[in-house]
């Protein structure tokens, strides 16, 4: 699990020395190919073997679909666009209990039980996804042949206005050395890691805690569409409110905090009813908190190396709180789930303090530079030469 989550950084660096039209549809192709041979898998060995594989070939996707926009739209456009991207998880979760419920009445057909089907069916889904994009996925504005060539002037005036998205930067290790030891971009990472373990138990566990409310197995397949349809929703609405009042940190405290009295509402009620509205807001605070931490160093870091870089070292330092989550949620311990609860819980208060202190420093920063207290790092510094989010004419999104 450890080195899926950590093959994001080389995804990346690939994407920067490739090309988004080549690696992204590759990466999706890989990963459909995967999941379809996970169904027909014949031991335990195999299946852990192709589940191995499926983290590496998956584990580069979002992260460079994140850079991959950063290049395209201003950084104020640039965090909707992302939660867009994001939230197609919730409404997948939202149709996936529903396909799971009939795709399982497959079982017996071809001689294959029913969670083989799941895999079949989906992968083979994702196949036929990835050979589209290789034919639809442009690479970037400066090459893209659907623009003409006004509209990538046009292109090309707003990104050089607000981000580094024209400039030619060839890769170099320096760059990356840059996002390493820039504290900021493991704060991202810790902001991140700490939504993490919310996020994946609570897409991995979730029938099987509403099961444990009282419901059929069946009802409860049917019964994780509204907590995901709702968190799509407000996904997409928080992004939007984000976007507009262009706060970025204020809305991921928020929205930890909704979810938050979601599991505190698990934790203390005995009632189906009850508890099963404790999962509409842990679903509805989790996935807008989260959808606004991946932007967020999008938004901030500045050097397309150092982004895609940034990108890629905040996802794996979060996704290692997926890790610690797989193991909290015992059969034993149904139906109130104490231990597992009380993790995401722990990890959501710990989130609010996390982007508390980033927000601190980023506003602290600017205005630092407001006052002009970093000018002197434009010392022999040519006008046309930019500094990245060091450049004291940078500004952080807070």
């Amino acid at each position: 699990m450890l080195q899926m989550r950590e093959s994001k950084i080389p995804c990346n660096i690939v994407l920067k020395l490739t090309s988004p039209k080549l690696w992204l549809p590759t990466l999706t192709l890989a990963w459909g190919v995967v999941a379809t041979l996970l169904g027909i898998t014949q031991n335990m060995a195999g299946f852990f073997v192709a589940r191995f594989v499926l983290g590496v070939t998956e584990s580069g996707l979002f992260p460079g679909v994140v850079f991959y926009l950063s290049m395209w739209y201003k950084r104020e456009e640039q965090h909707y666009r992302i939660s867009l991207f994001f939230s197609a998880a919730s409404l997948a979760g939202a149709f996936g209990g529903v396909l799971a419920w009939g795709i399982a009445h497959m079982n017996g057909v071809g001689g294959l039980h029913g969670w083989r089907w799941i895999f079949i069916l989906e992968g083979i889904l994702t196949v036929l996804v990835s050979l589209v994009a290789y034919f639809f996925i442009a690479n970037y504005p400066s090459t893209a042949k659907f623009l003409t060539e006004k509209e990538r002037a046009c292109v090309h005036a707003r990104l050089e206005s607000n981000s580094d998205a024209t400039r030619d930067e060839a890769f170099t290790w320096t760059n990356v050395s840059f996002a390493i030891r820039d504290p900021k971009i493991w704060l991202y990472g810790l902001g991140f890691h700490t939504l993490s373990l919310p996020l994946y138990t609570l897409s991995l566990f979730l029938p099987t805690i509403i099961k444990e409310l009282g419901f059929t197995a069946a009802q409860a397949q049917l019964l994780t569409v509204p907590p995901y349809a709702v968190a799509t929703l407000l996904t997409i609405t928080v992004a939007v409110a984000s976007e507009k009042l262009k706060l970025r940190a204020p809305f991921i405290i928020g929205s930890s905090s909704l979810a938050a009295i979601g599991y505190i509402i698990l934790l203390s009620s005995t009632k189906p009813g009850v508890g099963y509205f404790g999962t509409i807001l842990a679903a509805a605070g989790i996935y807008p908190a989260t959808a606004i931490v991946l932007s967020w160093p999008a938004n901030n870091v500045s050097g397309q190396t150092k982004r895609a870089t940034a990108n890629a070292m905040q996802i794996s330092i979060g996704n290692l709180g997926a890790v610690l989550g797989t193991q909290l949620y015992r059969s034993t311990d149904g139906p109130r789930y104490f231990l597992g609860h009380s993790f995401a819980l722990g990890y959501l208060c710990f989130n609010v303090l996390v982007v508390g202190v980033l927000w601190m420093i980023l506003r602290r920063e600017n205005a630092r530079r407001d006052r002009g207290e970093r000018n002197e790092r434009l010392v022999g510094v040519g006008e046309e030469e930019w500094l990245g989010d060091d450049d004291p004419r940078w500004r952080f999104q807070t």
